[in-house]
């Protein structure tokens, strides 16, 4: 589970050590889940380590990395150095905010929705309904409920910190996620386990019937 505070590498990028411990087991979902993808939105980049690397290993689409403005230098620095033809500079996004109008083949999101308050958490999967072209996917990491109860004696420790450190935070149910997904026309497609007590949400985006 990515922490809410970054560290600073030697070379003075930030860096979060939960995303060189997540990527490849990420990725290996990623690389199926966007196999025919063209364009990807990620959504909370963070420190950018994850765009990059998803980015390298996926040269054949490009790859959109956002967040809010505060953020935006370090994921630059990761930006400049990997100097990566697909990855494509950060975008400012505040989720409760102005969204891009382009429109993108799959949206990504690792470790989010935790760390927003809920009214947040609405406007993420509003603006996804909005910018996710139809039959394409909503990729969302991290650890969540299920019927209003933890997968794990860590995850409820680690909901203890979130709400302490925010009381508006903490990790999401499933049900409460699919309604809103429902409520943007994306169709639950699957529940991926991952390691550390983390899972993969994926939704599909509904393709309207032509009339």
């Amino acid at each position: 589970m990515q922490p809410l505070e970054f560290k600073l590498s030697q070379a003075n990028k930030p860096y979060a050590e939960a995303c060189d411990e997540n990527k490849v087991p990420i990725l290996d979902q990623l690389q199926r889940l966007f196999s025919e993808t063209g364009s990807v939105l990620e959504i909370g980049s963070g420190t950018g380590q994850h765009g990059v690397f998803f980015a390298a290993a996926m040269p054949d689409l490009t790859w959109q990395t956002s967040d809010r403005e505060e953020n935006l230098e370090g994921i630059r620095a990761w930006l400049s150095e990997a100097a990566l033809d697909n990855l494509l500079s950060p975008l400012a996004l505040d989720v409760t905010s102005v969204w891009p109008k382009t429109r993108y083949d799959a949206v990504f999101s690792a470790n989010t929705t935790h760390i927003m308050s809920w009214p947040a958490v609405i406007s993420l999967f509003q603006g996804v309904g909005r910018v996710l072209q139809a039959d394409g996917r909503f990729v969302l990491y991290g650890p969540f409920n299920y019927q209003g109860a933890f997968t794990s004696e860590s995850n409820s420790r680690f909901d203890e910190w979130l709400k302490s450190r925010d009381p508006l935070s903490g990790i999401r149910d499933f049900d409460d996620l699919n309604a809103l997904a429902e409520d943007q026309g994306l169709i639950f497609e699957e529940d991926i386990e991952m390691p550390v007590n983390n899972r993969i949400l994926v939704w599909r985006k509904r393709v309207e019937p032509v009339r």
